[in-house]
């Protein structure tokens, strides 16, 4: 099997620090876990490095990664490309820790109906005050359901072992139209809409419901098995 060509400069660092971040981990941390120095967790995320498979091996379990993942080799690849885990069981996920898995902003998909039927959308999204908060088109779809109930689901698969956890919200979800009001929550958000153009009509989702659920391997990293 060939190869996966190296990235651009700078994705791989690109990468490596985003993934830390997500983790909510100072290079400090990420160089204990890796047994390496701070000093060349910080040369690999801000140099065009390319580390030796070794080193490699060690951050992408610091990071609770994989190598392929930090190299971008499944950037174009749907996730949960991998086989089950023998073993493996589902457990439902207490409130606090779906609250806890959705972390402050990330990626995740808005079900609902409109138009013709129900469509699922991927959105950016921020979590302020116990809400989840969109920056969305005027005109999307997600604008027009102002005011309905929609679900809310964002979830994190880990190809290596098998595993992952999903957690779904659903409740009604209402437009910002208090112009101050929208301005202030952009510019709480973390990050600008990944797809761009003019996505600044402002969505909240105030949440009914909290449901979540987790795939546990045993001897898989951080799972009690």
């Amino acid at each position: 099997m060939p190869s996966s060509p190296h990235p651009a400069r700078g994705d791989l660092g690109r990468r490596i620090a985003a993934r830390r971040l997500q983790l909510g981990l100072s290079r400090q941390d990420v160089a204990l876990r890796a047994g390496a120095a701070p000093g060349y967790i910080e040369y690999v995320e801000e140099q065009p490095a390319t580390p030796g498979i070794g080193f490699l091996l060690r951050l992408a379990d610091a990071l609770e990664t994989t190598v392929q993942e930090l190299w971008g080799g499944t950037a174009d690849l749907p996730p949960g490309i991998g086989r089950g885990a023998r073993r493996a069981r589902m457990v439902e996920l207490e409130e606090s820790m779906c609250w806890t898995l959705l972390g402050d902003h990330g990626v995740g998909r808005v079900a609902l109906t409109h138009g013709d039927g129900p469509v699922v959308l991927p959105v950016n999204y921020q979590v302020l005050d116990g809400e989840v908060m969109f920056s969305t088109g005027e005109d999307s779809p997600l604008a027009t359901a102002a005011d309905t109930e929609i679900a809310f689901e964002a979830d994190h698969i880990d190809d290596a072992f098998s595993k992952g956890w999903s957690v779904l919200l659903v409740g009604p979800v209402r437009a910002v139209t208090d112009e101050e009001a929208a301005r202030r929550l952009r510019e709480a958000a973390y990050a600008t809409p990944w797809a761009g153009e003019e996505r600044e009509h402002v969505m909240t989702l105030a949440p009914r419901r909290i449901t979540g659920r987790k795939i546990i391997v045993p001897d898989a990293p951080d799972d009690d098995g």
